[in-house]
């Protein structure tokens, strides 16, 4: 049994062994029962379980968590809070071992899949136990396989029982088709069952191979992927590494590929962090591994075990022997998947570092692919990370520079994607990479979302100066901070490929143009509303999976543009003249009519339009609903630069939870002090608001966003029973 712990929870126990399962902030948690101590775990993104048995009594009984974040301990900004799940677990004393049931597909062919499953009984009694091990595969709720095993347990003992099913006709769990399985497991003792437990699994094949990069089901699949920082925007923080285990679940039921990471630091200390995890390492390293490897291994979405990214000892190497050593471990642990790290150092390739992984993942670095390639002909790549490009929603500044350490400007990016800091390149340089050396696997870019902290190029300490190459900006960024004294200018990254809200950038449409190439598309870059800009130069990009386009201007063609003559990944006008009215491209692929986009100079703000991406939630204290507010002109069009006060309220059952707007400069506090009120600017004619369904209340409610001049927009909300 599994009960969800709160600040309010109460429970009893009765014939049962009672245990905490957690996963919390960044190092150092100490769990008690009672006022006595019943142990730590020092790595905060492990799930971990304590056994609280011997520290209970009758009646109430009070558990005590105490987190540490501790200081220089990492370098991103890591939060701090209990902010994942913490459940009681009861269970009898002859139970399923905690993470206790594996499941792989040794044999897969269109007729039939062995699935082997090793499932592991603890007996925590003075009595031995003989007992069965009866397990079914479930498809869609009805059985498709069955068998039984005997198992044998000694008093304080635990043993582990090895079976083999046979499913017919397999479904296997693809990209589009990420069908899942369910192994359900039951322990019987005589004829009584004394313990139940069902694991999803899928039926899948994968494979790296070091000409054609990753496979899947036999065929190449490129990966096309983000890395994604610890937090979620407005709602605090969600998952680094490793993530939480139900972002991994909602990754196997969409068909989202992984690369599962575990660390950022090993044992040698990184960029000056003292209280990194490497002060941890020789005591807790190996537990850490069991637990990511034992609780993840049975995701079909996983793909890979990554040991780190960008540690010290890439080029250190009389410490090889630490990747090493986290290799063996996560072997004994998962034997089915390869064991990889991202690598930020371009010689690790050749310097040795490279024998200690099974895929080499290269981060940045562009010009060091061919070396990678002639060095390691035998290893699987990747690009770990990616691209570093930064932009803000919404924003451009002319003239447009195509060198990527202008377009910054009063603490903000410009959106021509066109800009990075030192070590980083914009999308296109790292897909003509990419293009030119088909060995790689394929990409994660960093990042798919904006984020708190880090907000390169306007750091708050020294390392700003890092983020340019250029002298003159670099001396122009320490000037800057000068004047700053401490206050820090941004809040949040630039990095995202949306914002901090969700909301798309402009840089959203380059990979959607790239990933789906299949989709007519077209996506028009700046906005067109330029007031006082009339006559002057004003750039035009388009994002398209065409591969041809004609540009008007007021009905009046600016000329046609194809990709590759001379940019290989957008168009480009860098002529047009602004003029109040419509900007439209066509686009034409293979020389037949693809898709059309268009961009109109709008009228002045007129009103709001508020829309909900769920209309109905529970009331359980968790569901939430997301709210985009948009300003319109009378048109019904956005208009672009519109950032009018929002005054927000709500009534009904549910309370603010967030709010954002995604400007990374705007301090005001994301979520509210009065769960039914709130106050933030529009950011270029967007902002959100996020409601939670309060815990046992139901009916109806509704959120209300007005602005001086542009009226009140409305939305209701229904909250059901849970």
């Amino acid at each position: 049994q599994r009960t969800q712990i709160t600040p309010r929870t109460e429970a009893t126990f009765a014939g049962a062994v009672p245990t905490v399962t957690m996963t919390s902030g960044h190092l150092a948690i100490w769990v008690a029962i009672n006022g006595t101590f019943a142990g730590e775990w020092k790595y905060g993104y492990s799930s971990f379980r304590i056994d609280l048995t011997d520290h209970l009594k009758p009646g109430k009984n009070t558990l005590a968590v105490r987190l540490e974040n501790l200081p220089s301990s990492t370098r991103w900004y890591p939060g701090a809070g209990l902010y994942r799940h913490v459940w009681w677990v009861q269970s009898p004393p002859v139970s399923i071992a905690h993470w206790g049931v594996q499941v792989t597909t040794p044999e897969i062919t269109d007729k039939s899949a062995t699935v082997r499953a090793v499932t592991t009984v603890a007996n925590s009694s003075d009595k031995a136990s003989n007992l069965v091990i009866r397990q079914e595969i479930l498809d869609e709720g009805m059985a498709v396989a069955r068998t039984e095993t005997p198992l044998a347990v000694a008093a304080s003992a635990e043993a582990s029982g090895e079976t083999e099913l046979k499913v017919p006709n397999p479904k296997r769990w693809d990209l589009k088709t990420p069908t899942l399985y369910a192994l359900r497991t039951r322990i019987l003792d005589g004829e009584t069952i004394i313990d139940e437990k069902i694991n999803s699994f899928g039926i899948r094949e994968i494979a790296w191979d070091a000409q054609k990069g990753f496979l899947l089901n036999g065929r190449k699949v490129v990966l096309q992927g983000v890395c994604n920082h610890s937090d979620l925007g407005p709602l605090g923080m969600a998952a680094h590494n490793p993530p939480a285990p139900e972002f991994l679940d909602l990754c196997d039921r969409m068909g989202i590929l992984v690369i599962d990471e575990l660390f950022d630091i090993w044992k040698m200390q990184k960029y000056g962090k003292t209280n990194g995890y490497n002060v941890f390492w020789d005591d807790w390293a190996e537990k850490d591994t069991r637990n990511f490897i034992m609780r993840d291994r049975n995701h079909p979405s996983i793909i890979a075990w990554s040991g780190g990214n960008e540690v010290s000892e890439l080029s250190t190497p009389s410490m090889f022997w630490v990747p090493e050593k986290l290799h063996e471990w996560m072997y004994k642990y998962d034997g089915t998947r390869i064991v990889t790290a991202g690598s930020n150092s371009p010689g690790a390739a050749s310097n040795g570092f490279a024998k200690t992984v099974d895929a080499y993942g290269v981060n940045y670095h562009l010009g060091s692919y061919d070396e990678t390639e002639k060095a390691l002909p035998n290893l699987p790549l990747y690009a770990s990370e990616t691209s570093s490009t930064v932009s803000t929603r919404g924003e451009y500044y002319f003239p447009v520079d195509w060198d990527k350490s202008k377009g910054f400007y009063n603490f903000q990016v410009s959106s021509y994607d066109l800009y990075a800091p030192g070590w980083a390149n914009r999308p296109d340089l790292q897909f003509e990479a990419l293009d030119k050396h088909p060995r790689f696997a394929g990409e994660y870019v960093w990042t798919g979302f904006d984020y708190i902290g880090e907000p390169t190029p306007y750091n708050q300490d020294q390392t700003n100066a890092l983020n340019f190459s250029d002298p003159k900006e670099r001396a122009k960024a320490m000037e800057e901070l000068k004047r700053l004294g401490n206050r820090a200018p941004s809040r949040s990254s630039y990095f995202g490929i949306v914002d901090l809200c969700g909301f798309r950038k402009d840089r959203f449409y380059i990979y959607q143009a790239r990933w789906l190439p299949e989709l007519p598309m077209a996506h028009i870059l700046p906005h067109w509303n330029w007031a006082g800009r009339e006559g002057e130069i004003t750039p035009v990009h388009v994002y398209t999976s065409g591969d041809e386009g004609e540009l008007f201007v007021n009905g009046k063609s600016q000329g046609k543009q194809q990709i590759g003559k001379p940019n290989a990944y957008r168009l480009v006008w860098d002529k047009v003249k602004y003029q109040p009215g419509k900007v439209e491209v066509v686009v034409t692929k293979d020389g037949k009519p693809w898709a059309k986009a268009v961009r109109e100079t709008t009228d002045a703000p007129a009103k709001l339009e508020l829309k909900t991406d769920r209309a109905e939630i529970a009331g359980d204290g968790e569901d939430l609903s997301y709210l985009t507010l948009r300003i319109l002109d009378a048109k019904d069009r956005e208009v672009p630069d519109a950032d009018s006060p929002l005054h927000i309220r709500v009534t009904g059952p549910i309370e603010i939870i967030g709010i954002c707007n995604g400007d990374p400069t705007d301090f005001t506090t994301m979520k509210p002090a009065d769960p039914t009120k709130a106050e933030i600017p529009a950011f270029n004619g967007m902002a959100q608001v996020i409601v939670r369904g309060k815990r046992g209340e139901t009916g109806s409610a509704l959120v209300e966003i007005a602005s001086k001049g542009l009226g009140t927009a409305k939305a209701p909300v229904t909250v059901a029973a849970d």
